[in-house]
């Protein structure tokens, strides 16, 4: 794949500062136009450019058989824990599990307090409170996801009531679900709003917000193409992460479709300035996977992404494989399978 950004920035105009690459800077709205109607982006979407499927998939299995090793695996593991947004989302989930979650993410080894604490723990909007409570001072966001996860199938505003319930529960921040069926319909200007208008329900009465994911349920888009044009959709309409799937389905992330993404998120910031996170959740259980996604964010993106502000793992099985590699690093032996816990 080239490094070379994967679309165009708009023409600056007339006047407008630039930044080095010659894109034009964060201030005003470089995008107004593209924005304006249906038919400027529908336009601008489909003028991106065309994903180069073997291309990307041939660097995506070439930067996973980067070898790290000693240290620097080290490093990477307890990097790996720092960003996963520990996950319960099944219909099974009562206020117990939940709080045992959070112990967890707190202390994910109570028998080595060097271990780092998960970025988030994510549940359902009727659990945000018991979450909340349970992390208190621990520094760990609350996560949920909203919209009528994970189908999103309902109305708008079903869907905004769901995120400002989660948000008045005390949720730091939000994982919605984008309308898969209006997206392949190529009703893109329909998506845009419903974006901002969670977005828009995110906002607290003292005027914060919580941090908006937008999913894209990779595995029913099909295609790159339409994976680059709903990076591209989300971001434009406010993202502050852009996630590859719920985890719900048979194709969830994969190195290919979070490369690409992340090829998004580094073009997005050089035509605006905004930088923008990225979720690859779903299917990453090892520690060698995580490992293979950090060389991915370094290699493509950059360093300024490797770190839980910008960089999730939307993941339940994965701590515990860290863990248990964590502690082969330290003493020289793998731990038993009553190492961790289940949950």
């Amino acid at each position: 794949m080239s490094s070379a950004p994967s679309t165009p920035a708009p023409a600056p105009s007339a006047g407008a500062p630039a930044t080095p690459s010659g894109a034009p800077a964060a201030t005003g709205s470089p995008f107004a136009d593209v924005t304006a109607s249906d038919a400027a982006l529908r336009r601008y979407l489909h003028g991106l450019p065309g994903v180069d499927a073997v291309g990307l998939e041939a660097r995506a299995a070439a930067l996973g058989t980067r070898s790290i090793k000693t240290t620097a695996k080290a490093y990477a593991i307890d990097l790996a824990i720092s960003m996963i947004d520990l996950t319960t989302l099944e219909g099974a989930d009562t206020p117990g599990k939940v709080r045992s979650l959070c112990a967890k993410g707190i202390s994910p080894d109570p028998t080595d307090r060097t271990a780092p604490k998960v970025a988030a723990i994510c549940v359902y909007p009727d659990m945000v409170a018991t979450a909340r409570e349970a992390l208190a001072g621990s520094g760990i966001h609350v996560a949920s996801v909203a919209t009528a996860f994970p189908a999103g199938r309902t109305a708008l505003p079903v869907k905004l009531a769901d995120t400002r319930d989660a948000v008045a529960a005390g949720a730091d921040e939000i994982d919605m679900v984008i309308d898969r069926g209006a997206f392949l319909a190529g009703r893109y200007m329909a998506v845009f709003e419903e974006i901002r208008a969670v977005r828009e329900a995110c906002v607290r009465p003292d005027g914060s917000a919580a941090h908006l994911k937008v999913i894209f349920e990779n595995g029913e888009l099909s295609t790159y193409d339409n994976i680059r044009r709903a990076s591209w959709l989300a971001m434009l309409a406010g993202a502050d992460f852009i996630k590859t799937s719920t985890g719900k389905v048979a194709v969830n992330a994969t190195p290919p479709n979070t490369l690409l993404m992340l090829e998004a998120v580094r073009d997005f910031r050089a035509a605006t300035g905004t930088q923008i996170g990225v979720k690859p959740a779903g299917g990453i259980r090892t520690s060698k996977d995580a490992i293979k996604y950090l060389v991915l964010v370094n290699e493509t993106a950059g360093a300024n992404w490797l770190s839980p502000d910008w960089f999730r793992f939307g993941a339940s099985s994965l701590l515990n494989d860290l863990l248990m590699q964590r502690q082969k690093l330290s003493t020289g032996r793998y731990s038993g399978p009553d190492y961790v816990t289940v949950d």
